[in-house]
């Protein structure tokens, strides 16, 4: 049984950072892609980043060159590293895994996590 859980969300003044951190527990990596998405209040879920087992990366437009992502196969762990923080940022962010093809459509993603609030003030 694949669980992703997420964790290192918080409250953070704007220009702040945050390091987000998602254990995987049960995956194989059979499927190349693990990404995050957020979901602000009355707004859809919507592509952050994402990763491909091979490390090549992807980004949305809105947190290219503030946001990072990495991983640690070994320690089952994806990160996302969040630098210059803005308001609009504020949102619950979740850990997808299990993608193979069109990685930055939640739909294709078969596991997620829990989320973790990240909020940011102005």
């Amino acid at each position: 049984q694949v669980q992703l859980v997420e964790s290192g969300g918080g409250s953070v003044q704007a220009g702040g950072s945050l390091r987000l951190s998602c254990v995987a527990s049960g995956y194989s990596y059979s499927r190349p892609c693990m990404g995050w998405f957020r979901e602000a209040p009355g707004k859809e879920r919507e592509f952050v980043s994402v990763i491909v087992t091979r490390g090549t990366t992807g980004y949305a437009d809105s947190v290219k060159g503030r946001f990072t992502i990495s991983q640690d196969i070994a320690k089952n762990t994806l990160y996302l590293q969040m630098n210059s923080l803005k308001p609009d940022d504020t949102a619950v962010y979740y850990c997808a895994a299990g993608g193979a093809r069109l990685c930055r459509n939640a739909g294709v993603y078969n596991y997620w996590g829990q989320g973790t609030q990240v909020t940011v003030a102005s």
